[in-house]
């Protein structure tokens, strides 16, 4: 790694990659040293993310330069451990690190712990934070991982009193192999106030740091928004112990943008979206344990193999979209990009090459509910009502869609969130006004810790079915967390069957929904 690929990389996230050697290193690393008031301290823990079968990111955060070491171990007594030199905590990236560490035993659980080493006075060391992670099989085993979306919007933020982001336990509580966070993992353009009064009149009072009394635009003020989430003891918890797939949408940045907008609000002085952007995936990548792509470092869609029964497409409908419009274009043009040419004929590549028995496209938003911007005719995905052919950003999926059917590519289903409400839809042909495609199913779920919003009206272009809906009937919008109505999703694989059932649970952890599938066979020629 030469020094710019190193520089480039450092600022938005990965400062080392280091390959294991078979144990080659035995006992405890340096001893903790120095007074507490001048050692680096931690406050976030560690995460790990993006696990495959032999290779694992990990992320901690301290609070001065300093160099970030890895305790690996098999054992949870750490009786036997590797001491890894992984990356550097530096200002440029606020004190983040972060280490891929490589050459792993597949379908094996590594214990970790993380300390910072001082840059200006070696001597100088913090204390241990620690965490685990499963590395994916190569042979045919069962499978479980969870999804939901959606954190710290409308202005929920984190009050004990009501358990803290409580979602997040529940979701710990299930024990997954991993879980995809589908979008808005945080709302950078929702600010808060100390207290919220609730419909009944009493009081939700939001655990408060000063970036979160405004709307974020530099790329530290989008940091602070991570830092505020990480208060909470629940999601650092299952941080510790759950590999994380992150993936964005639009409160990362600000509300229902794309690329080419320029802000009308009085809250911004930066109006330019793309350098909003910009600022916020930088502090996207420092924040969270996300690998980047080797000559892309700010791309965010990326396929993550997790054995021979399952591939995870994680998408990014945001960065290469064209301007939200009317969305009744009838050819496909710039204008009418969502994924962009260069993802989808990206993902078209990776589901045909596949070889896993399940393909599970990771979506930040869904297919077939109609979202619009407030009281306007002007759209955030790809549904715009019923048109019958497909139009503007339906072109794109239909290419998709239409691509899977001709390649006769199997078992292709979508988990996705955005809507702050959980849903199972089934898409079918026989219903759609577009029929060139095999049927799939779209799982929704959401929100994890914010407002609820819906049921939003389908658009027919693709025939989607409501098979499950779980909110009630006339829900009043902005429903507190306390109300219950916070949702997950759970997939897990038989690995003898290879059949996959399909989960909704509630915020306390409580199943509602479930649906078996079994595998598609590819037809023989």
């Amino acid at each position: 790694m030469n020094r710019r690929h190193f520089i480039k990389n450092s600022l938005i996230g990965v400062s080392a990659s280091i390959a294991l050697s078979p144990w080659s290193a035995f006992g405890q690393g340096p001893a903790i040293l120095g007074s507490d008031k001048l050692r680096p301290q931690l406050k976030h823990g560690a995460a790990s993310g993006d696990v495959d079968t032999t290779s694992a990111v990990l992320w901690s955060k301290t609070n001065q330069s300093a160099q970030m070491w890895v305790e690996l171990s098999t054992l949870p007594d750490f009786s036997k451990v590797e001491t890894l030199k992984g990356g550097h905590a530096l200002q440029q990236t606020d004190y983040n690190a972060h280490t891929l560490v490589r050459r792993l035993l597949p379908n094996t659980r590594y214990f970790y712990r993380v300390h910072f080493q001082s840059l200006k006075d070696p001597k100088l060391r913090s204390e241990h934070c620690s965490g685990q992670f499963k590395t994916a099989p190569t042979e045919a085993c069962d499978v479980r991982f969870c999804w939901s979306a959606d954190t710290a919007g409308q202005g929920f933020g984190i009050d004990p009193a009501h358990g803290g982001m409580l979602t997040f336990a529940s979701i710990r509580a299930r024990k997954p192999d991993f879980f995809v966070n589908s979008g808005d993992l945080i709302y950078a353009d929702n600010p808060m106030s100390s207290e919220v009064t609730l419909d009944d009149g009493s009081i939700w009072r939001n655990q408060l740091m000063e970036a979160k009394t405004r709307v974020a635009e530099s790329t530290d003020d989008f940091r602070q928004n991570f830092y505020y989430n990480l208060q909470d003891d629940h999601l650092r918890a299952l941080q510790a112990e759950v590999p994380m797939i992150q993936q964005w949408d639009d409160h990362e940045v600000v509300n229902n943008w794309y690329p080419q907008e320029i802000l009308d609000d009085d809250r911004y002085t930066l109006k330019d979206v793309k350098q909003l952007a910009h600022n916020a995936k930088t502090a996207f990548f420092n924040c969270n344990p996300i690998r980047p792509h080797d000559t892309d470092p700010g791309r965010i869609y990326r396929k993550i193999s997790r054995g021979p029964l399952l591939d995870l497409f994680v998408i990014d409908l945001r960065s290469y979209r064209g301007p939200n419009s009317y969305n009744h274009q009838t050819q496909q043009s710039e204008e009418t990009a969502f994924l962009g040419a260069d993802q989808l004929k990206w993902l078209k590549a990776e589901l045909k090459a596949s070889k896993a028995t399940w393909k599970i496209i990771c979506s930040d938003m869904p297919i077939g509910l109609v979202v619009a911007e407030w009281g306007k005719e002007i759209y955030e995905n790809g549904a715009n009502g019923d048109h019958g052919a497909p139009l503007g950003r339906e072109l794109e999926l239909a290419d998709l869609f239409q691509n899977i059917a001709r390649e006769d590519i199997t078992n292709v289903h979508f988990i996705t969130a955005d809507v702050h409400y959980c849903a199972s839809h089934y898409y079918n042909p026989a219903k759609a006004s577009f029929k060139d495609f095999k049927p799939f199913w779209e799982f929704v779920s959401g929100p994890l810790h914010a407002g609820n919003f819906g049921p939003n009206p389908l658009d027919g272009t693709f025939g989607p079915e409501v098979k499950f809906t779980g909110i009630p009937e006339g829900m009043a919008p902005f429903t507190p967390p306390s109300e219950g109505l916070q949702f997950f999703g759970e997939m897990e694989i038989d690995g003898k069957t290879q059949a996959l059932t399909v989960r909704h649970f509630n915020r306390i952890g409580e199943e509602i929904w479930s649906k078996e599938l079994q595998p598609e066979q590819a037809a023989k020629v």
